[in-house]
């Protein structure tokens, strides 16, 4: 069965490509909205080392002393380091999207404003957690 001239055009005419992240300049709301879907992943494994060490503290002494040992490690508190800046940045981008979902700051440049200002404010509050950990621990 042959096809019509109006078919055989249509299927051989290029299809428009959808566009490729090289095309578009990263803006910084693009970019915090990218990192918010990554700090919700990090989330799942962060909650991970909690739930660790809630069991290390239920189980054993040792187990509690090793889990403590590995978390006070240099390559723990960095980890550590790391989940407080993504709950941090992953809360404050949140509540951007909350606010953005009133309707309100949804201009180009209050956006861009906002998402700024959730960097700026998740690595402060980082730092400010931090302090106070070791400030209240006496180190």
């Amino acid at each position: 069965m042959s096809k019509s001239p109006a078919t055989r055009d249509f299927v051989r005419r290029e299809r428009p490509l959808s566009p490729h992240l090289t095309v578009y300049r990263p803006q910084i709301t693009m970019t915090m909205s990218i990192i918010h879907r990554i700090t919700g992943g990090a989330l799942y494994f962060g909650t991970l080392l909690v739930a660790l060490w809630l069991m290390a503290a239920a189980s054993s002494q040792a187990t509690f002393d090793w889990v403590n040992w590995a978390f006070g490690s240099w390559l723990g508190r960095l980890i550590l380091f790391g989940y407080t800046w993504a709950l941090m940045h992953h809360m404050l981008g949140g509540i951007r999207h909350l606010v953005w979902d009133t309707g309100a700051g949804l201009e180009k440049h209050t956006a861009s404003k906002i998402a700024w200002a959730t960097l700026a404010g998740s690595i402060v509050l980082t730092l400010l957690i931090w302090i106070a950990g070791y400030m209240a621990r006496g180190a």
